[in-house]
């Protein structure tokens, strides 16, 4: 019996993994509703709708960004990668091949694929901690779903509680200053975030305004350590969702095992849940004016959990919208999307960055602010119509993704017939 070719295009998949990659689509999308200020502007305008300066409309789109988007698609990708590690393993031991260390080869090139991302385009990556994450989650795949969750719950919780707990004496002290009793020290640590946000706005300005070259130069030479810095800072999401999305996929969640009763109420308790959460942690950094220790820590750590939430929430949504989606044009569509994620997600970050940064036919939208924050939502729709329009073409030809063939392609150099099984 002869093996297929390992590094030959993927063929269709089966129902289960369409369906992941339905649910890939959709998160790949939404990741771009908040990448999108990224891109536009400084780090900072990420997290707080007031940087780099406030105005209405662009308030409107942070709070509309903030309560669907933000960290729930992320998160909900985060799952998916851990789900598609099991994955992965399962298909490459099938093949006879040691899956630790094809997933080692395949997660040490994503590796590679981040930085270069961070390099040669955007700050913003995800990949280089999705792989450095990925390799310490390798070592626990084989865990059973409850041995997983007891490690990965506690990781999130109590990390993002310790440092909401952490945030709150200097949200009070921000307030007694804002209501005009701070103490010297309040005032001296209020003006020392101050001038901490103005050096980080004008150091994203300059990257901003810098050409393809200089840009690349100033991420290289100046922060060449920032997507491990990155990693670090967003391990304690990063790291537990993978081991969720392990334990998920293990029990049946992503492939169609839950009773749907249990599938709706986790859509349900979850989408409502997380987003009253959501909503007042908005209202509470809104009614004070959104000064800068209160909204970090609001739209960092404090939204942890309701993020969580919102995501295992849309994520048994969708999951329950599959079966009478999955003939349909949308469903297919955002299908063939998700199976090109990695191509997608790249794609627009080469996109969007040309086109806020100058070095596309000279525009620099982001450099000059000609576009407001407001009108961000068009370029989100520009995005979402280039990554559902060519996917379903490409994949009827070629089987897979350019950049998913590469990394496939790339993961396997060297892997023969013989040595995959054949015999």
């Amino acid at each position: 019996m002869t093996t297929p070719d390992p590094v030959s295009p993927a063929p269709s998949p089966p129902a289960r993994i369409a369906a992941l990659d339905f649910l890939r689509g959709f998160a790949v999308l939404g990741i771009l509703a908040i990448n999108i200020t990224g891109f536009w502007g400084p780090q900072l305008a990420s997290l707080s709708p007031a940087l780099p300066r406030p105005d209405g409309a662009g308030l409107g789109w942070f709070v509309v960004s903030f309560m669907l988007f933000d960290g729930k698609m992320r998160g909900l990708f985060t799952l998916l990668f851990g789900a598609s590690m099991v994955l992965f393993a399962q298909s490459v031991e099938r093949r006879g091949l040691s899956s630790d260390v094809m997933q080692v080869r395949r997660l040490l090139w994503l590796m590679l694929f981040g930085y270069l991302h961070y390099a040669l385009l955007w700050w913003g990556d995800i990949l280089f901690a999705y792989a450095l994450c990925g390799l310490l989650a390798l070592a626990l795949r084989r865990l059973d779903p409850r041995a997983l969750l007891a490690i990965a719950l506690p990781v999130f919780v109590l990390a993002h509680a310790f440092d909401a707990l952490a945030a709150l004496p200097a949200i009070a002290g921000e307030q007694r200053v804002l209501a005009g009793l701070g103490t010297p020290a309040d005032r001296a640590a209020m003006a020392d975030i101050a001038t901490r946000v103005a050096q980080s706005l004008a150091a994203d300005a300059q990257v901003l305004h810098a050409g393809w070259g200089p840009a690349v130069a100033l991420r290289v030479i100046g922060t060449p350590t920032f997507p491990i810095t990155a990693a670090l800072n967003t391990f304690s999401e990063t790291f537990p969702l993978m081991l969720i999305g392990m334990a998920l996929f293990k029990c049946g969640f992503f492939t169609a095992r839950w009773p749907r009763r249990a599938m709706a109420a986790v859509a349900l308790g979850g989408t409502a849940l997380g987003g009253a959460a959501t909503a007042a942690l908005l209202l509470w950094a809104d009614h004070a004016g959104w000064p800068p220790q209160l909204t970090f820590a609001v739209t960092t750590d404090m939204a942890a959990l309701p993020r969580l939430a919102m995501a295992l929430g849309y994520a048994a949504a969708l999951l329950l919208a599959w079966p009478a989606l999955a003939d349909r044009a949308p469903g297919r569509a955002m299908a063939a999307a998700g199976r090109c994620a990695f191509t997608n997600y790249l794609g627009t970050s080469l996109v969007m960055s040309a086109l806020f940064c100058g070095w596309a036919a000279g525009l620099g939208w982001g450099n000059a602010h000609e576009v407001q924050r407001g009108s961000l939502p068009l370029f989100v729709g520009l995005g979402w119509a280039l990554m559902l329009a060519w996917p379903q073409a490409w994949l009827a030809r070629f089987g897979q993704g350019p950049l998913e063939a590469l990394w496939r392609r790339l993961t396997f150099a060297g892997v023969t017939r013989s040595a995959d099984g054949a015999g």
